[in-house]
């Protein structure tokens, strides 16, 4: 049989092994798999197209309803409400039924015929004096669950029409309650009036409410009357708003109320306390909200609420006045009040410590002369700055700083610290859990303070007018002696994660006393041993030694943060320990380098105490290598290296310099020629001219006298030596006014 040409009637050979008959079927099952799919996709789309049928016919239906009767209710009462009499207000009247079935707040009739039912209900209250009676009759008990429903959608029904008609209204939403016969006086009096915590269906009313997402609206209405009015206007009457809001505010915070829990996001905090300056607005509800009791209740819900939720915040104003920045503001603005009253309690300064330290912590740092500008870098990037700047609204950095003041952090630290002494036996057993949660509070705060705020105006109130210095070091020398540090309370645990117990405390500790030693004079600081005594001041000297050579040496090199931001993420964790720890190590070595000046004017401590205890032979050897750990502690905190191995750092590094120019490359360019009655200007005219490579080679030295004439010798050290006893004499000598006596002593 001879080959025609035709490939297709040869045999087909799945080289995989598979059979003809094995493909097929998989062929089959796809296809059984791609056609089940698309009737289920079928189905289902023809579900969700019944279900948009039924809701549109069911919506029409039920528009059909409201109209069918709203007309039989205009029939029946007529649009003014002419034929209500107060029995239409009773149980078994189908008036209050019907107007909260069909009643929409977008229709102006039956707005209007809300606004006629207010009416009636305060003439009828006003004349008979029962308000329970007017709506249940004789007996409440049997009535109760009807009239509760009824009152409750009849409150909400009020909020709802101010809130659609707020633009309309906006000129009447702060007036007094004087001003009766105005349409949103009427309605609100109302709300007042059924939310009286005497009357048996309060809770359920104000529960219903907060279940209604009710904050929300008042913040859409309280806006828009801050776009009516100048913000930073007074009023001399409360407005019937403002009585309705503290009339809320203070039933949610009562030990009897039994209202459920709300979703954190749609809060009076979250909604109100969100809005800037609130309390210009309404100076009465700052008042009320002031009180310890309603402070503690909201700062406890917010607790939860800023550290679980804070992206939730409202952010509809724009960006300069963000709803962390507002809340802080308002916030602070009342604790002060707060804190002030006798019976204020330490629960509630460690919710307010904890709300504001994470509020604080997300604020971009406040501008002020006394901070240093922003490091710049070789390629022009500003270091520590943050990626998008955020501004804020010139006003809300003044209500923040100004709410800060000395008075605050006097009342603040008083609470936390009450009860605890400053001045226990360090031999005794660490602090207890109370003591530790009121260290950690008053340090988290502190420290998200002095990296946010000017420090001017609160440093000298820390130091001299609390507790807080003498507490902190019984605090941190108990702990440093029992080798234990206990670990932070969970609303803090944020800030340092697995980091070292002793980080805040020394970050607050150290720039509070560090401000001191620089009020001080010897005889307090020696004599009278203020602000610590001289022993204490030995042992502070060894824990700040210990936990600088931790930060430098033995934990990982850390990195500034290059931002803030409300997350609870574990990159944002790392950046705050990082943060903490190159802050403490900053303010450590700049107090360990004060008290060593300290203790070079009169000796009260060994030298050797200053030195770290893991100096050895390797951190010797990175020492030399420049951009090393080793070099940029050499550089930060020299006083840790003792003496002799700083000058074997020193021979290593002129060894290796030497090294790199050869054995003589740098002797014949250093020739100084000096005139003995000119010694200071010769030697300053020719060694500023001197490269930092040049002055690290030998220096050959020529004395020329008075006469001209070179003196004969040749330098092989001796005449750079008395060159350099000359020089230094010279210096200091007080013909040239470069230097000042003073006794130390």
């Amino acid at each position: 049989m001879f080959f025609t040409g035709d490939p297709s009637s040869r045999k087909r050979v799945d080289l995989g092994g598979r059979s003809s008959k094995e493909r097929d079927r998989q062929k089959l099952l796809e296809q059984t798999r791609l056609e089940r799919n698309r009737r289920l996709w079928l189905r289902r789309q023809n579900s969700a197209a019944l279900t948009i049928q039924k809701y549109f016919r069911g919506r029409k239906v039920v528009e059909a309803e409201h109209a069918k009767v709203r007309e039989h209710f205009y029939q029946t009462y007529r649009k003014h409400c002419q034929n209500v009499d107060r029995h239409c207000f009773g149980p078994d009247s189908e008036f209050l039924r019907q107007l909260i079935f069909f009643f929409d707040a977008h229709n102006l009739n039956d707005f209007s015929v809300l606004v006629e039912t207010c009416r009636l209900i305060q003439n009828f209250v006003r004349d008979s004096g029962d308000t329970v009676g007017l709506f249940a009759g004789m007996d409440y008990s049997p009535n109760h669950s009807l009239v509760a429903y009824r009152l409750k959608r009849l409150s909400f029904a009020c909020i709802q029409a101010i809130h659609q008609n707020r633009n309309q209204l906006k000129d009447q939403l702060l007036m007094a309650p004087e001003e009766a016969t105005a349409s949103t006086t009427i309605l609100l009096q109302t709300l007042l009036l059924f939310l009286d915590p005497k009357l048996p269906w309060a809770c359920k009313a104000v529960g219903y409410l907060m279940q209604r997402n009710v904050f929300s609206l008042f913040r859409e209405v309280i806006l828009m009357v801050k776009e009516n009015i100048s913000a930073g206007g007074s009023f001399g009457k409360i407005s019937t708003l403002e009585r309705v809001l503290a009339l809320m505010i203070s039933h949610v915070g009562q030990s009897t109320c039994v209202c459920s829990n709300v979703d954190s996001q749609w809060s009076f905090s979250s909604q109100i306390l969100t809005i800037p300056f609130i309390w210009q607005l309404f100076p009465y509800l700052k008042v009320v909200f002031a009180s310890w009791r309603l402070t503690l209740h909201y700062t406890n819900k917010m607790v939860l609420c800023v550290q679980n939720h804070a992206n939730l915040l409202p952010t509809d104003i724009s960006n300069k006045f963000p709803g962390y920045a507002c809340l802080l503001g308002n916030i602070l603005e009342t604790a002060g009040a707060a804190l002030s009253q006798p019976d204020c309690s330490f629960e509630m300064a460690m919710d307010l410590a904890a709300v504001t330290t994470f509020l604080l912590d997300a604020l971009p740092p406040i501008k002020s002369s006394s901070r240093e500008s922003p490091t710049v870098a070789e390629d022009g990037m500003i270091i520590g700055d943050e990626i998008e700047e955020i501004v804020l609204d010139s006003n809300l950095e003044q209500q923040i700083t100004n709410a800060i003041d000395s008075r605050f952090l006097l009342q603040l630290t008083n609470v936390l610290f009450g009860g605890i002494s400053a001045a226990c036996d360090p031999h005794n057993e660490g602090p207890d859990d109370k003591e530790v949660a009121a260290v950690t509070a008053a340090c988290a705060f502190l420290h998200v303070t002095f990296n946010t705020l000017p420090l001017e105006r609160i440093m000298t109130v820390l130091a001299y007018r609390t507790e807080l210095v003498p507490v902190l070091w019984n605090f941190i020398k108990r702990c440093h002696h029992n080798q234990k540090w206990s670990p932070l309370p969970e609303r803090f645990s944020y800030l340092l994660g697995d980091a070292p117990g002793w980080l805040l405390p020394l970050a607050v500790f150290c720039p509070v006393y560090k401000h001191m030693l620089m009020i001080v004079d010897n005889e307090e600081f020696y004599e009278q041993e203020k602000p610590l005594s001289l022993k204490d001041v030995r042992c502070l000297i060894v824990i700040l030694r210990q936990a600088l050579w931790q930060l430098l040496w033995v934990i990982p090199s850390v990195h500034p943060t290059c931002g803030k931001s409300i997350s609870n993420t574990s990159s944002h964790k790392r950046q705050l320990v990082e943060t903490i720890q190159n802050r403490v190590g900053t303010v450590v070595s700049e107090l360990l380098s004060q008290l060593q000046d300290w203790n070079n004017r009169r000796q009260f401590t060994p030298p050797s105490d200053f030195h770290a205890d893991g100096v050895n032979d390797f951190f010797i050897s990175q020492a030399a290598v420049e951009g090393s750990k080793a070099h940029d502690i050499l550089k930060q905190a020299p006083f840790l290296i003792p003496f002799t191995s700083r000058a074997k750092i020193f021979t290593s590094q002129l060894a290796s310099v030497r090294q790199r120019h050869g054995a003589h490359g740098v002797f014949t360019r250093n020739r100084f020629r000096i005139r003995r009655d000119h010694i200071l200007e010769d030697a300053y005219n020719q060694m500023s001219q001197l490269s930092e490579e040049d002055l690290r080679g030998l220096i050959r030295v020529t004395f020329v006298n008075e006469f001209g004439v070179e003196e004969a010798g040749i330098d092989g050290g001796g005449i750079f030596k008395d060159f350099m006893e000359n020089i230094t004499r010279a210096a200091f000598d007080v013909q040239y006014g470069l230097f000042k006596v003073v006794n130390l002593c």
